[in-house]
């Protein structure tokens, strides 16, 4: 069975759900996923100037252009990269994190749960952890102790917020759809984070 299975039998109505995303349907992060599929520092450098070194406007027109047509369409472009080894530049944990944390993005809205392996999810967010390049992990779990009650794996200072990895990695990377999840002292600081 391929890693991270993909499905076809979605209809319009859910390929225009909102992802967890803002401002992007699961057919947009569909598309968003194919285009980082598709680059190369090359590419990436050369699209990065003609749109006048703006990564939302490049991001943004990458996702009009993939996400054309029905959503079949959309996850036939997207099968056609699933095996690619191409990247854009940058540390190969953060296209893993990229990979998990946007397939959760899709899956979380419309109720499709995966199991993912838990040193996959441990690596992404050992990666996270102490960045603040593009999403900000570092400072919105700056303060607070995350605890995993599925693995052996904490990390940080302060009140504890205890879950499952899943759930941390999701709520360190901005998620608020997961804070529900935990019943933890340093809720109350990481949910105004």
């Amino acid at each position: 069975m391929r890693w991270p299975p993909t499905s076809p039998h979605l209809t319009e109505e859910q390929w225009n759900t909102q992802s967890l995303c803002d401002g992007w349907t699961v057919k947009n992060l569909v598309a968003h996923m194919t285009s980082t599929a598709q680059m190369n520092p090359l590419k990436f450098f050369g699209m990065f100037a003609m749109n006048g070194f703006n990564m939302a406007k490049m991001q943004a027109g990458e996702v009009v252009r993939l996400s054309e047509g029905s959503g079949a369409a959309v996850l036939g472009r997207f099968n056609e990269v699933l095996d690619s080894e191409s990247t854009p530049p940058g540390p190969v944990d953060s296209w893993l994190g990229e990979a998990i944390v946007h397939a959760e993005d899709i899956r979380r809205p419309l109720g499709i749960e995966q199991d993912y392996p838990i040193e996959l999810l441990t690596q992404v967010l050992d990666f996270y952890k102490n960045s603040n390049l593009l999403i900000g992990t570092k400072s919105r779990i700056a303060g607070v102790q995350l605890k995993a009650t599925d693995t052996d794996w904490s990390f940080g200072e302060g009140p504890a917020i205890e879950g499952q990895m899943l759930a941390l990695l999701m709520a360190a990377t901005g998620r608020r759809e997961y804070l529900n999840e935990f019943t933890s002292e340093g809720l109350a600081i990481i949910s105004g984070r």
